[in-house]
């Protein structure tokens, strides 16, 4: 008779929140959108040569105005187009409008305000508990706008400092997740953003591992508050014997890997790579300039420099005038802004 009883009410419990994700669903989901992109990069060939290709990338991401939208730092990474869908079928071109790697989010800009738009809001991440159920939208594998649910399983702090290169805080989940989830929203069960979905840990590359979203307040404090403009560019950091073998005359630097057409730095003329090589197991993109200071500021891997640029980057609007010195073909040349 227990034992019956106690089916009863986990049966008539799951039947309960079910209903409540339904509810929730038809309220959230139509801020949720699906995001494509086109970007060029370089890649080897049979031949054993170098050549630049385009791939088509898909993500998810969530409304927060009817502007703005918040995906995940590596569904827009370095895009040569950049395409919103919204669940009613409507599409409208966008831009990067800021973005940060280590914590992989990003904000967007569509080119034109969606109308009638449906926004979600900003739960408290930190207010969250392991065991507490959460759920994610998205479009998984290009299928839309599905709805997975799960629990959070743990936390993932890193580095939450003054330095915001380096800030990282996700949220592992058990909820499913797959290859388009990328930049959707998880939410709580008050209909609330409490994380960006980022990528997952399997051995399959499939749902069946572990889940991380970057935490709503994380978010909040580098893309709402302190938000630094996105450049149109994507960088491998040198340094050590790295920064020797490019002959570096100081002891790090940013080598420029893609530039974004109509970006911040192709109006510069910083130049991207043209060779992909193999250092160790890593693959980058050799050729293109090394960023060596941003105006005075020479670029260093340390703390207190990331921090000199972060407020550098974060006081700078688009029509501010500014340089960067970077490294070509052997030798230091100037490129300014405006």
């Amino acid at each position: 008779m227990k034992n019956t009883l106690i089916i009863i009410i986990f049966f008539f419990s799951f039947v309960l929140n079910a209903q409540d994700l339904s509810k929730i669903y038809e309220q959230v989901s139509p801020a949720v959108v699906a995001i494509f992109t086109q970007e060029n990069t370089i890649t080897t060939n049979q031949a054993n040569t170098s050549q630049k290709v385009s791939t088509s990338g898909l993500g998810s991401g969530f409304m927060i105005s009817n502007e703005l939208i918040i995906t995940a730092a590596h569904v827009v990474r370095v895009p040569e187009s950049l395409v919103v869908k919204f669940s009613d079928g409507e599409t409208i071109p966008a831009k990067v409008i800021s973005s940060y790697d280590s914590a992989d989010i990003a904000l967007i800009k569509l080119l034109r305000p969606k109308l009638n738009a449906i926004t979600v809001s900003f739960g408290d991440s930190d207010k969250m508990k392991i065991g507490q159920q959460v759920f994610v939208i998205g479009v998984p594998l290009g299928v839309g706008f599905s709805l997975s649910s799960g629990y959070i399983s743990a936390f993932k702090r890193q580095n939450l400092g003054k330095n915001p290169f380096t800030n990282t805080e996700f949220i592992q989940t058990d909820a499913a997740i797959n290859q388009g989830n990328s930049g959707g929203p998880m939410f709580n069960l008050e209909g609330e953003v409490i994380g960006v979905v980022s990528h997952i840990k399997s051995n399959s590359g499939g749902s069946d591992g572990i889940g991380y979203a970057s935490s709503s307040n994380l978010v909040a404090k580098l893309l709402l508050n302190n938000k630094i403009p996105w450049f149109g560019a994507e960088f491998y950091t040198l340094t050590g014997k790295e920064a020797n073998l490019f002959n570096l005359p100081q002891k790090s630097g940013l080598l420029v890997q893609r530039v974004a057409s109509l970006s911040i730095f192709d109006d510069m003329g910083v130049k991207g790579g043209d060779m992909e090589i193999s250092i160790g197991l890593k693959k980058i993109i050799a050729g293109g300039d090394i960023i060596l200071a941003f105006n005075d500021i020479q670029f260093e891997l340390t703390d207190d420099t990331l921090i000199k640029l972060a407020e550098f980057g974060q006081n700078l609007s688009n029509d501010d005038a500014f340089e960067i010195t970077v490294l070509r073909s052997g030798k230091i040349i100037t490129l300014k802004h405006q």
